[in-house]
């Protein structure tokens, strides 16, 4: 089942497990889109003057680049670099399949296809316009690919075994008391204060707010040293 909450969309996956995606709207997009072009154009340039030393061959060359550029950058760089061109890999943006899957040669080549449906009439205007109607900001070729541009979180440090002191847990750890913990650690700095104080109570009620969260760290940290 898929929920749509401001900007995250939830997916429960069949292990039982929940994926939270952030979805990516017009203007990171827009922006991302830009600095390929860019890069594209810088290639271009750079190349133009020697291929036209060539004559009619190099003239050809030129024209083979600019289709190669034009229609298999976007695919090549998606599906060998997680989603990712360079102007999305700057914005912090990916390309996944629709059920949070990185996304495959068909799904990236059938988006970026239909690139020339979304640019009618010019500009990407019917894109834009389809993606601020769509519920999961897709444009017509994430439409027909089941695909999504979403945020990528900043990969957050994982501390030594032992930082901040390790403590093992009062109870026997069994294999989902560890993931319940492990999830904590990769998810606990993208909660509020208050939320992890929360969580913490449950782990520890007979404890203070503050205490119960140190207490908390200290045993994900355990877990951390002995995984």
């Amino acid at each position: 089942m898929d929920v749509l909450i401001d900007e995250r969309l939830h997916i429960d996956t069949p292990e039982g497990a929940r994926l939270t995606l952030s979805l990516a709207g017009p203007l990171p997009r827009g922006m991302a889109y830009g600095i390929d072009l860019m890069i594209r154009a810088l290639i271009l340039v750079m190349v133009a003057t020697p291929l036209m030393l060539l004559g009619r061959g190099g003239s050809g060359l030129y024209l083979l680049l600019l289709f190669l550029l034009e229609w298999f950058y976007p695919v090549l760089f998606e599906v060998f670099r997680q989603g990712r061109t360079p102007g999305k890999a700057v914005m912090g943006l990916a390309v996944v399949h629709g059920n949070g899957a990185p996304v495959g040669f068909s799904g990236s080549l059938v988006r970026n296809l239909l690139r020339t449906a979304d640019l009618f009439p010019f500009a990407y205007l019917t894109g834009f316009i389809v993606m601020l109607v769509s519920s999961r900001q897709q444009r017509l070729g994430d439409l027909a690919a089941d695909t999504l541009v979403i945020h990528v979180p900043a990969p957050q440090a994982r501390p030594a075994p032992g930082d901040g002191g390790g403590e093992p847990p009062d109870w026997p750890l069994n294999r989902d008391d560890q993931l319940v913990l492990l999830a904590f650690h990769d998810r606990g700095q993208r909660l509020s204060e208050e939320r992890q104080r929360e969580l913490a109570r449950l782990a520890y009620p007979e404890l203070a707010d503050e205490a119960a969260l140190a207490r908390l760290r200290r045993v994900v940290n355990h877990v951390l040293g002995a995984a």
